[in-house]
């Protein structure tokens, strides 16, 4: 499969977070199939016009997370990662930065019926790619 991220320099997360965040989505989407590799991070670079430290930080995270092995000269391997139990901490966490996200687009003129919308339907697209 082809890796198709977009990074947006206007944006106020850095480039690695937005780098995360969209290999995460395609992860979760099983985009990737467990012991597929990614591309290089001087490939990666090379594509989305970055620095080789910023793909790199964000591989690294995203091993620390479960989703990556990296092994010297062979590159980012897409592991099997079993979905865990979410710990009540963590899904406070979520629930937190849920509703300030929430809080920002009605804030920024987003209309509550339509933000209460768009989470439905993600939630329906998310659990659609997660079922085989």
């Amino acid at each position: 499969m082809e890796l198709v991220l977009k990074i947006d320099l206007d944006r106020a997360a850095p480039v690695y977070r937005q780098i995360v965040d969209g290999l995460r989505a395609l992860l979760v989407a099983k985009a990737f199939k467990p012991g597929e590799k990614l591309p290089t991070v001087r490939q990666l670079a090379i594509d989305l016009a970055v620095n080789h430290n910023t793909v790199a930080a964000a591989y690294r995270l995203l091993a620390e997370e479960g989703w990556l092995e990296l092994k010297r000269h062979h590159g980012a391997i897409v592991v099997a990662r079993p979905s865990p139990a979410a710990k009540p901490r963590r899904q406070r966490d979520f629930v937190k930065r849920l509703r300030e996200l929430a809080s920002l687009a009605i804030a920024e003129g987003v209309q509550t019926r339509d933000v209460a919308a768009q989470l439905k339907a993600l939630a329906r697209n998310l659990k659609e790619e997660q079922t085989p």
